[in-house]
């Protein structure tokens, strides 16, 4: 994760600028009289992570030649709605930590964590007024539902055993394209960018997402824990169906895999003796080649933009994905 982490901040190198000011505004927005909220705010600004969807929105502000400002709305709109939605999951997920600390439930109590990610929400709409655009509410009002409809239909696929490509991909693209494509699309709109350009970055958005989300699906199963930083299993752990994991159940008809994915891997070596059928069988490289095949979609998106050093960056964001496997 230290290397994920040492990459991303390197291509966003360039952008450094508009991500320091980017925390004094998130820091802003997340202000509050209320002491609790105001802690739970300060936390996730703290936290922080690598900021992904902030800097693929200025990445793209700079590929548009966009006002700084443009970027800003849409990577403080975008971020936000983010926030919220990690302290919604945690409280679903029953989550003990949120990146290393005491998830803001467990220390705040359900209703406070709720309602402080209500607080968000309505930040985010205060944005959204802000900006002035209809285009742009309307961009991140489907991207609310979708999210929303791709977190309700993976506790349903757990539950009712639904597995099917077309479930997985609304899946990841809820939890994590949709949102990368706000933050590129989002600029676009607000920057008054072309039909074309429009569709260029919708398509990078949600390429790259689901390379990113494929990605780290394959290393929670495959991935080496001490690299990670974290024990591999945690999907099968919670009867989620990953891409290899699925491609083990449809495409080489392992009940021994369904057997144990519905009993959420609760016997020692389940999650092993998955990830040995995985590589034995070939699942682990079929997910390897839509991995490719996702981050080659988002680059050549990218070709409707002259050769910049934005566009080289946003490039290199996917196909790192790619690269983190090897």
């Amino acid at each position: 994760m230290a290397q994920a982490a040492a990459y991303t901040d390197l291509v966003f190198e360039i952008v450094t600028p508009e991500l320091r000011l980017f925390e004094e505004r998130l820091e802003s927005e997340l202000r509050s009289s209320v002491a609790f909220i105001e802690a739970i705010g300060a936390d996730l600004a703290r936290a922080g992570g690598k900021r992904l969807r902030p800097g693929v929105a200025f990445l793209t502000g700079r590929l548009l030649g966009a006002q700084p400002e443009t970027a800003m709305q849409v990577a403080l709109a975008v971020e936000l709605f983010h926030s919220a939605s990690l302290l919604h999951d945690d409280l679903i997920d029953d989550a003990d930590t949120r990146r290393g600390s005491e998830a803001a439930f467990r220390r705040y109590g359900n209703v406070v964590s709720v309602m402080s990610g209500d607080f968000m929400l309505a930040r985010v709409l205060g944005l959204l007024a802000q900006s002035g655009s209809a285009a742009f509410t309307a961009l991140m009002a489907r991207t609310a539902a979708d999210v929303c409809e791709g977190e309700v239909l993976q506790f349903q696929v757990a539950t009712l055993q639904e597995y099917s490509w077309e479930n997985y991909r609304r899946i990841i693209e809820g939890k994590t394209a949709v949102l990368l494509a706000a933050a590129s699309k989002g600029v676009g709109v607000l920057a008054g960018a072309t039909v074309d350009e429009l569709a260029a970055l919708q398509t990078f958005g949600m390429a790259y997402g689901r390379a990113f989300q494929l990605r780290d699906d394959y290393l929670d199963l495959l991935g080496d824990p001490a690299v990670l930083g974290k024990p591999v299993g945690g999907d099968l752990r919670e009867g989620k169906a990953t891409h290899t994991v699925l491609s083990l159940i449809l495409d080489h008809d392992s009940e021994e895999t369904r057997t144990i994915l519905t009993r959420h891997a609760a016997q020692g070596g389940d999650v092993e003796r998955v990830a040995d059928l995985a590589l034995a069988l070939g699942a682990a490289d079929a997910t390897r080649r839509e991995i490719e095949a996702q981050a080659a979609e988002a680059v050549a998106a990218l070709d409707a933009f002259a050769p910049s050093a934005e566009r080289s960056a946003l490039i290199g964001l996917a196909e790192h994905e790619v690269a983190r496997l090897r």
